[in-house]
């Protein structure tokens, strides 16, 4: 297996890094480790932050970072001051590097000082250095990587992973999908797993990566490369914006694979999708997976599949009941992972093994071994007794045309135990809640159609797509005035 350092060294193309600076890269991360070097050369490695704003600059940071061993934790520039305070009372960092968020830095100027370095490349040491005391922090691997994951609930947490858990992620994808390179286009963030491993693909298979954000890709600023050697990963959230743009459309479809995660895709976009040939393969995966462990291919997609696709080389997938025992094919139940690119716990705590990992996801696996999800456990609502998955409502309201985003939550309900409501965002403001019952009627039971509809001109999702469900709860209280009770 390749390290951090060899990838580095291994580093022939001047223009891998498409976009910037290739040789910018390799002199940051070799001055950047030397430095660590150094500075850890009698201690125990320093706990550091890493919230570059710049491409290069993250990038050669992360791997400077590895490659001398000290823990990494990935962070978000633009978290707010409440979110910069969860996480530094969480890692008590020792250096912290380009935060470029002064709301942030004053949160860290409190308990550690700030050093002489501008606030868009700060670094923070603390006064009880890196020789005192640490967090208990695992140790049979290195170097840990700590990836943000807030989950639909907001709250920041690290899942654990190190090199080796990234990597198998690399190797179980480029086995899969048949590849020797992997030659990424990035338009995800880098401190994010789906970022992240988009970087790891490329780095440590000699391959090229373009990094451009996602608004200049909408603007029409694009690379001139040839899309059939890129695979590019998209949420459905952006995948529905580029196929509003005929021209976006286009040069969508000239890549070898689009791959799709991060949040559910309805039916319609999907649909669109196909239609415009696009070769999407739709994934399933997460933060605490190194991204995903089940891809559908896309000639199967364009065939006319529709689940989440084949389970990953490197991984396993079981479904299980709520006793634990294992079910048949196409039987809904708890899906339960195995994988050698699974996290080792959430910082700073750790599992006592890596047995199992049970998700809050429902699905089942068909008779050809591909994944479907069915919604998740938590998300379920019930209304009279009877179990509803948002997912389904969501993707029959979005089959109206009617609305640009959506999405289904039970509020609590003095007769039914959960009422359901819809919180939309309308494509036109004189679209009527009204008018979109009445297509829903043949489609869906009447217990399936919600009760509330509460139209917004934006949903709080992050940039994966994923929803915020508490603040929806807190949406929908002030909507109605008070909580049904």
């Amino acid at each position: 297996m390749e390290q951090p350092l060899n990838c580095l060294n291994n580093l022939t193309q001047d223009d891998w890094l498409i976009g910037y600076n290739s040789r910018q890269f390799n002199q940051i991360a070799q001055e950047l480790y030397l430095e660590l070097t150094q500075l850890s050369a009698c201690r125990i490695p320093p706990k550091i932050i890493l919230a570059e704003r710049e491409p290069v600059r993250f990038l050669a940071s992360f791997i400077a970072a590895c490659a001398a061993n000290c823990p990494v934790f990935l962070c978000n520039p633009d978290w707010g001051t409440q979110e910069w305070q969860q996480v530094f009372d969480l890692v008590q960092p020792d250096i912290i590097w380009g935060i470029g968020n002064r709301l942030a830095v004053s949160v860290a100027e409190g308990e550690w000082g700030v050093g002489n370095r501008n606030c868009e490349e700060i670094t923070i040491i603390s006064p009880s250095s890196p020789s005192s005391p640490h967090s208990p922090l695992p140790t049979p691997h290195s170097p840990l990587i700590l990836i943000p994951t807030g989950g639909s609930s907001g709250q920041i947490k690290f899942a654990i992973h190190t090199w080796e858990t990234l990597i198998a992620s690399v190797q179980g994808f480029t086995e899969y999908f048949q590849l020797k390179r992997v030659n990424s286009f990035c338009v995800l963030p880098l401190y994010h797993v789906s970022g992240l491993m988009q970087f790891m693909r490329s780095f440590t298979t000699g391959g090229k990566l373009a990094i451009l954000p996602f608004k200049a890709v909408e603007t029409g600023q694009i690379f001139n490369i040839k899309q059939s050697e890129f695979l590019i990963s998209l949420v459905p959230t952006q995948l529905q914006r580029l196929l509003q743009n005929p021209e976006l459309t286009q040069w969508l479809t000239q890549f070898n694979t689009v791959l799709l995660g991060g949040a559910p895709a309805w039916n319609e976009l999907l649909e669109k999708a196909r239609f415009h040939r696009i070769r999407l393969a739709p994934t399933y995966g997460m933060t605490e997976t190194a991204s995903q462990i089940a891809t559908l291919k896309p000639d199967d997609f364009l065939s006319g599949k529709i689940s989440s696709g084949q389970i990953l080389p490197h991984a396993k997938v079981t479904i299980r009941n709520q006793q634990g025992d294992i079910l048949n094919s196409s039987q809904i139940g708890n899906i339960t992972i195995q994988a050698q690119s699974l996290a080792l716990g959430y910082y700073p705590i750790t599992r006592e093994n890596q047995a199992d990992f049970q998700v809050d996801d429902l699905g089942f696996l068909d008779e050809q071994g591909h994944l479907n999800i069915v919604g998740r456990n938590s998300d379920k609502i019930i209304t009279g007794g009877e179990n509803i998955y948002p997912a389904e409502i969501e993707s029959a309201i979005q089959a109206t045309q009617l609305v640009a985003d959506i999405c289904v939550i039970g509020i609590p309900d003095k007769h039914w135990g959960q009422a359901l409501t819809a919180i939309y965002i309308p494509k036109k403001s004189n679209t009527s809640a009204l008018k979109i019952q009445t297509l829903l009627k043949d489609k869906l039971s009447k217990f399936k159609i919600p009760k509330y509809w509460i139209p917004q001109q934006n949903l709080p999702r992050n940039s994966q797509g994923k929803i915020n469900r508490q603040q929806l709860q807190q949406i929908a209280r002030e909507f109605l005035q008070n909580p049904i009770t």
